[in-house]
């Protein structure tokens, strides 16, 4: 049981770990020196998910799973859903996500988005290239996106 626990700190630290190096590299201001050459930025906190739901993990082992997502202008991603959750940093462009139960919303660069769970919604980039870090959390060999075909 003692492995199990450390797999999963050391799953939750690469997490952690992935989005500081884009945070990093996105080029964010500086919020908080703590020590000498070391600048902490916190560009979100929420126990929610942007539809409202709690953010919840699936018990047991989780595989994370980092993904640089490119989009051409204006490209339109099929309606899907996620089955765990999904976290998604936009380093540049503006993408516009609607849910299929609720309003719109647009993400510009520097959001943090924080994905609904099951939920049915889409993506479309504005009229500039889109380039995001998504992070998804799910058990290992886990379906991590269903399209909806």
């Amino acid at each position: 049981m003692r492995a199990f626990n450390m797999e999963q700190r050391m799953i939750r630290f690469g997490f952690v770990a992935t989005l500081g190096l884009a945070l990093v590299s996105s080029g964010a201001s500086p919020a908080q020196e703590r020590a000498s050459g070391e600048v902490v930025t916190e560009i979100a906190r929420t126990t929610k998910t942007a539809t409202g739901q709690p953010i919840t993990l699936p018990p047991g082992p989780l595989q994370v799973v980092a993904t640089i997502y490119s989009l051409a202008p204006g490209v339109k991603l099929p309606a899907h859903k996620h089955p765990f959750q999904r976290y998604a940093y936009v380093l540049e462009g503006e993408l516009t996500v609607q849910q299929a139960d609720s309003a719109s919303r647009v993400y510009r660069a520097g959001d943090f988005i924080v994905e609904s769970v099951d939920g049915w919604h889409f993506g479309a980039a504005g009229t500039g290239p889109v380039k995001l870090l998504v992070i998804d959390q799910a058990p290992p060999g886990g379906e991590i996106t269903i399209d909806r075909r």
